[in-house]
């Protein structure tokens, strides 16, 4: 069973698809801490992010490798726990940059399908592009939504110190950049369930897609 969860920043994702994939027993990943991982490994060995060719050339060096386990996804790049420090924002700020690069996405998608197919008893895949491009045979397609409001006070919550207006300019800004570029853009795939979790609770949230799957299951 693979469940692929795609939306913008700040609908639930993570902790939604962290939630349904324990309470299934299936495996999880975060495709976006991969996208950071990688972003993060620019940033550290002086990349400039301003030059496509010169991301381009280094994208197949670093050594990512995703913990599966929906209870603690871990992540590293050249055996380094870089869980904290992907979540920076000048790892934020720099992401879409580096994502939009054809040959990180290509490099970064291969290592997502490669995971996803050694899921022995399936996996929930969060990112943008991962019903329309990465898996696009995954069993269930969900597409998160809400407000740029909503999304802005959840991510100014998890993001301390950052207020909501500066936060609501960032996802609007982020959201253009992701949704604009040429290779794999963010956008909800034909066969995906829409779901807008703006006036809904995280636990509501989590009980409609587990509702989503189990139907799914017992229809296969």
């Amino acid at each position: 069973m693979i469940v692929a969860i795609d939306g913008p920043a700040g609908t639930g994702k993570s902790s939604t698809s962290k939630a349904v994939a324990a309470q299934l027993g299936l495996s999880y990943l975060d495709t976006g801490a991969q996208y950071r991982a990688i972003t993060w490994w620019m940033v550290s060995n002086g990349i400039d992010i301003d030059d496509p060719s010169a991301i381009a050339a280094v994208a197949g060096k670093p050594e990512i490798v995703s913990g599966t386990d929906p209870q603690g996804p871990a992540i590293t790049v050249d055996g380094v726990d870089v869980a904290g420090p992907i979540r920076t924002q000048e790892v934020s700020s720099k992401v879409s940059a580096v994502s939009a690069v054809p040959e990180v996405r290509a490099r970064i998608t291969e290592l997502q399908r490669s995971i996803a197919a050694s899921a022995e008893q399936g996996i929930v895949v969060e990112g943008r592009d991962i019903g329309t491009t990465v898996l696009p045979d995954a069993d269930l397609k969900i597409f998160l939504t809400a407000s740029p409001e909503a999304r802005a006070a959840r991510r100014s919550g998890e993001l301390k110190g950052s207020d909501v207006h500066s936060t609501r300019e960032a996802l609007i800004k982020r959201d253009a950049a992701d949704s604009s570029r040429k290779a794999s853009p963010l956008a909800k795939a034909e066969d995906a369930v829409e779901v807008d979790t703006t006036e809904l609770t995280l636990a509501q949230v989590i009980e409609c897609v587990v509702t989503l799957v189990e139907e799914k299951r017992a229809a296969k």
